[in-house]
């Protein structure tokens, strides 16, 4: 009888695998090392052949900073910048102002890890429909990568490495922290970097001070910033401006009513208006040279913030008799028609006890003439000095009514020629006072009294008044053959209103470094240089000056507190008034810088004297 198959019992046992020996074991570790050594190689090599820049860059942010210069009134006039950027921080800014930004560039900012799938997703998307690299989907994040450690090159390779950069970055710093350095570094056209910059290129105000409105401008920018210059394409610019206002309500930041308003206000763009950089250049020029020596930093990228002492009206006042001085003598002379060539000028406002310098120009135009007349030119002083002599005089003891000869006078130089100096009217007057002498400002007895008192003297009451020349070691010094800069002869007769009393000019207030730190800050420094009663004495005879003397063109200006000095160089090349009135002293100069002849009938009383009488009469307003 046929039997089925046999079935297994439960007693019956499968067979034993058998046990993995030692062999194996290791066979299988090492396999398992060598492929993850493999991967971390390819990884780290892959990496390596990517040159992932550092990001130290970021996390240590520090870019290039305009430093900007103020006024008195803390108002900019000036920037030195390789870009221009001024760093500040997000509570420095409209609290609108960053949200606009990510409206308008990255509306998911605050939820992504630094890269969008969404954005990047619809960016492959519009490129391979159109053929090219035109949509980058770039964050917020990704930006900051490529702007502070890519080149801007629109290739796979270059967007891998922005978002490995994006991704570390995001994950290294906060959303406030990304936001910040972007807001600061970004390019918004016309040379500005960074909010703050932009701000007061288009507006002249600060970020903190943007309207809504002009917010959405600027966060309009970013994706081309020529493109929607609000100051070459004002329509698309608007366009761009109602788009962010849009985002923004759309994204909650503000409401649709605030939009609409947003949008309905007038804009006010100031980045198209006229430069002041012809008015006040040479002062910022001169500020510029002062800071150099004084702080070993590049300015060009420092972020220093420089105060300094000009006041733009006096400034501006001050350009202005520099242009007319200029074309009052062309028009008489008729020589810049002839020859093409036309006279220079330069002036200088100071305040009275203190030396700084409210104004201060060196020329017709800084632009077209940067070169400073006021500072760098070395003129012969003429007259303009003769003050000094009778101070040292008075110092000595003589008094404005002791008395002097007015006769004709000669002396043997060291060189056995005879010098014979000559008053500028080629009259003499016999027995005269050294009141009518200065007053008229007569030569020979100006020559006399040098003689009398010594020259050493003389020259070291110009060292106590900072008169930094080479002086001439004989008896022409009476009379100004002496190269001074305008700034220096003028700042000399401050003590004339200052009770003998003289301070070094000064241009800067203080410096403040990019952290917010004084780095500087000017201190008073005074020192008496004469008796209260030797200035006195000056400043009475000034006056005297421009009542019955060389200065009486001066006309319309109160003479019990106005004074000064005429001077005319050799062959009236320079004609020069320096005076003070109230509590300024004033210095102008007018010349040819080929060092020619203004003509024969100009000279410091007719001259130079009117321009500085125009000039106080509208600074006393």
């Amino acid at each position: 009888m046929a039997t089925g198959p046999k079935r297994k019992t439960k007693t019956q046992k499968r067979p034993r695998k058998k046990p993995l020996d030692e062999k194996h074991i290791i066979g299988f570790l090492f396999v398992t090392c060598l492929l993850l050594t493999a991967f971390l190689a390819g990884t780290l090599f892959f990496f390596e052949w990517l040159n992932i820049p550092d990001l130290r860059n970021v996390s240590h942010y520090n870019p290039p900073q305009a430093t900007l210069i103020y006024d008195r009134h803390s108002r900019i006039v000036g920037k030195i910048y390789k870009e221009n950027r001024t760093v500040v921080t997000l509570d420095q800014m409209h609290p609108l102002l960053p949200k606009a930004f990510v409206a308008a560039e990255d509306g998911r900012f605050f939820e992504h890890p630094g890269l969008d799938s969404f954005s990047v997703l619809r960016a492959v998307i519009n490129n391979f429909k159109s053929g090219s690299k035109r949509q980058g989907g770039s964050t917020i994040t990704q930006q900051v990568a490529k702007g502070l450690l890519l080149t801007p090159e629109k290739t796979y390779l270059r967007k891998l490495k922005e978002a490995i950069l994006a991704w570390r970055i995001d994950s290294m710093l906060s959303k406030e922290e990304i936001i910040f350095i972007y807001l600061n570094h970004i390019y918004l056209g016309e040379g500005t970097y960074g909010v703050e910059a932009a701000s007061q290129f288009y507006f002249d105000k600060h970020s903190e001070d943007l309207s809504l409105g002009e917010a959405a401008l600027l966060a309009g920018l970013p994706q081309a910033p020529s493109r929607y210059s609000p100051l070459d394409h004002w329509d698309r610019a608007r366009a761009r401006q109602r788009y962010v206002l849009n985002r923004m309500a759309a994204d909650g930041y503000i409401t649709t009513k605030q939009a609409k308003q947003a949008y309905e206000k007038k804009v006010r763009l100031t980045g198209n208006l006229p430069s002041k950089a012809h008015q006040n250049g040479y002062y910022i020029e001169e500020v510029r040279k002062r800071v150099g020596l004084m702080v070993p930093v590049r300015l060009d990228t420092a972020g220093l913030k420089i105060y300094t002492n000009l006041d733009q009206r006096i400034q501006t006042a001050a350009q202005k008799a520099v242009v007319k001085a200029i074309t009052d003598l062309s028009s008489r002379s008729g020589k810049a028609k002839k020859t093409g060539k036309k006279p220079q000028a330069a002036f200088v406002c100071i305040e009275g006890c203190s030396g700084k310098v409210r104004a201060l120009s060196g020329g017709s135009n800084y632009k077209v003439t940067p070169f400073n007349r006021a500072t760098q030119a070395k003129r012969p002083a003429g007259s303009v000095f003769k003050p000094l002599v009778y101070t040292t005089a008075f110092e000595k003891g003589y008094r404005p009514d002791s008395t002097i000869l007015d006769t004709p006078f000669s002396i043997a130089g060291r060189d056995g020629e005879v010098w014979a100096p000559k008053n500028f009217s080629g009259r003499y007057h016999g027995t005269t006072t050294l009141a009518q002498s200065l007053i008229h400002s007569y030569n020979i007895p100006a020559v006399k009294l040098m003689q009398q008192i010594g020259i050493t003297p003389v020259v070291n009451m110009a060292r106590d008044l900072e008169i930094n020349a080479e002086f001439p070691p004989d008896l022409s010094l009476a009379l100004g053959a002496v190269d001074l800069s305008l700034l220096e002869i003028s700042n000399a007769y401050q003590p004339f209103i200052c009770n003998g009393v003289f301070h070094p000019n000064t241009l800067i207030s203080r410096i403040v470094s990019a952290r917010g730190e004084t780095i500087y800050r000017a201190k008073e420094q005074k020192k008496r240089v004469m008796s209260v009663q030797t200035a006195d004495q000056l400043n009475r005879l000034l006056s005297r000056v421009v009542r019955e003397g060389t200065g009486r063109r001066i006309k319309g200006l109160d003479y019990r507190k106005t004074g000064g000095k005429t001077g005319t160089s050799d062959n009236n090349r320079d004609a020069w008034f320096i005076g003070f009135h109230g509590s300024y002293i004033g210095g102008v100069w007018i010349g040819y810088d080929k060092n020619q002849s203004l003509g024969k009938h100009e000279n410091g009383g007719r001259t130079a004297a009117p321009i500085w009488a125009s000039f106080m009469k509208q600074i006393a307003q």
